[in-house]
């Protein structure tokens, strides 16, 4: 009887399996589907741990550039925009968000890792408390600006600049809630004046520095 090439080829892969010790095809798939799903969630258990890494490394980098303050006023000028961008920027929506919360809730719960070596729920009451909050807006968008368009260089410098102007916006308008609740009388042009404009130079360097770290590095980090 003449043996069809598909009743052959079963033949040679049962001869092949038999050589490995393995009864039958059946068998041998469902051990390589066996061996294939071990190795999947080895690889995923080794991601998992590397992406908690990073998070945990981008909170502390954030925490150690808020201790580099400098008073000019109200509102200190500190790095901590720097951290925030580089953050959201190498690590992308989730987990560059997710790094800020964690940084937030460090302070919060009383590390000091807040401007000037602060930390505590009456920072965040506080007038410039608005400006930690945003810094959740600013990973927010900058993250989103990365999972949609990339890390090209102009992608990111117009997602940080208006990252930064978001933050700018809610701590504004935090700072004169705040202030004018406490009886202190602040108008939009005072606060810009005080929590804005003796900023805008700095933080245009900060946006600049983290855009090209970023978009130059980002092929080092896996995420």
């Amino acid at each position: 009887m003449i043996m069809s090439k598909y009743d052959q080829f079963i033949e040679d892969l049962n001869k092949e399996v038999d050589n490995m010790n393995i009864s039958n095809v059946s068998t041998y798939v469902k051990a390589k589907h066996k061996e294939t799903k071990k190795t999947k969630g080895k690889v995923n258990s080794r991601k998992s741990i590397l992406d908690i890494v990073y998070i945990a490394l981008f909170a502390a980098i954030i925490s150690v550039c808020s201790l580099i303050s400098i008073p000019i006023g109200e509102v200190p000028v500190t790095f901590q925009i720097l951290g925030i961008c580089l953050a959201a920027g190498f690590l992308g929506l989730a987990k560059g968000t997710t790094s800020v919360v964690i940084y937030i809730l460090l302070g919060l719960i009383g590390i000091p890792v807040f401007a000037g070596g602060t930390s505590g729920f009456a920072k965040l009451a506080s007038p410039t408390g608005g400006y930690i909050v945003g810094f959740i807006f600013t990973a927010i968008i900058i993250g989103l600006a990365v999972k949609l368009f990339g890390r090209k260089l102009w992608v990111l410098i117009v997602a940080m600049i208006i990252g930064v102007l978001v933050c700018y916006a809610f701590g504004t308008a935090w700072f004169i809630i705040l202030c004018n609740n406490s009886g202190k009388s602040m108008d939009l042009a005072n606060a810009l004046s005080l929590c804005v404009v003796p900023f805008l130079p700095f933080d245009a360097v900060k946006i600049a520095v983290s855009a090209v770290l970023v978009n130059r590095l980002h092929k080092f980090i896996k995420v």
